[in-house]
């Protein structure tokens, strides 16, 4: 007969390892999900095409506290900062639909807080691109790159009015 004490110990090791598993492999036994690995492949697939139209790329999947900006890249001197949709074609729409004003607006100030780690005195211009991405039956259908996709949106300063006290 186990004693108590063991059972404690047993069932905590089956715990931890049942844990490590699950966080390895996922609810479902796989080891990432469709639409991230979906995800990937275009992002993949953008840098390869940036690189083609003579673009550098810098990093990727910068993340900050504002968001995730996908793609950083130079472009002569200008910095582009570019977010990348991927879908299938079965889909209705295209990809860069999804990107929307609040989208936007998170895109430029993860990219502000970007350039302000640079430091103050780099003056570099910036853009905003999308890159869309289209698979077929996970092939590859079409790949089309919008330049000057948005602009970024300084918040505009509030009016306070101040009322003179009588």
């Amino acid at each position: 007969m186990v004693a108590m004490w063991e059972w404690k110990k047993i069932s905590g090791f089956l715990r931890k390892t049942v844990r490590k598993i699950k966080g390895r492999f996922g609810r479902f036994g796989r080891s990432r999900a469709a639409h991230l690995r979906l995800g990937r492949r275009g992002e993949n697939v953008s840098c390869h095409v940036l690189e083609e139209l003579g673009l550098d790329v810098l990093e990727r999947n910068v993340r900050n506290r504002y968001g995730e900006i996908d793609i950083i890249a130079r472009d002569g001197v200008a910095l582009c900062f570019i977010e990348v949709k991927t879908r299938h074609k079965s889909l209705i729409g295209r990809p860069a639909d999804a990107v929307d004003e609040t989208r936007r607006r998170r895109l430029s100030r993860a990219a502000r807080l970007y350039m302000r780690k640079l430091g103050e005195d780099v003056q570099v211009p910036c853009r905003f691109d999308i890159m869309e991405v289209v698979y077929e039956k996970w092939r590859l259908a079409s790949v089309t790159y919008l330049r000057h996709a948005f602009h970024e949106r300084k918040p505009q300063k509030r009016k306070e009015w101040l009322v003179a006290g009588g």
